[in-house]
């Protein structure tokens, strides 16, 4: 237990941070995890600022969020070609193989 005045207001402030810091790791936590079963450009954005926020009160390393962004990013692209590739084979315009170097 501390003993001084100014050993217990630190205390008490860490008691607080800790709170807020656990609710936005947990935050951040299921928003990446949702994007991760169902990979959306509309909720890329929000999955973005919820990394850039978490950077910036120190939850997580900046090479983590940098990271995680290009693995999420690279996840948005292979959901948006296969939405293409599905159009195209529906509408049996053209090939697989040529979607995918338009797409590209």
């Amino acid at each position: 237990m501390p003993i001084s005045r100014s050993a217990k207001k630190s205390l008490r402030k860490s008691i607080r941070n800790r709170k807020s810091n656990l609710s936005l790791k947990n935050k951040f936590k299921d928003i990446v995890k949702k994007f991760l079963l169902k990979p959306d450009a509309d909720k890329a954005g929000e999955m973005q600022s919820m990394v850039d926020k978490a950077v910036k009160k120190g939850i997580i390393h900046k090479n983590k969020a940098a990271r995680i962004k290009s693995q999420l990013s690279k996840k948005i692209g292979k959901a948006v070609e296969k939405k293409v590739v599905k159009k195209a084979v529906k509408k049996k315009v053209v090939s697989k193989k040529t979607v995918k170097k338009a797409v590209k």
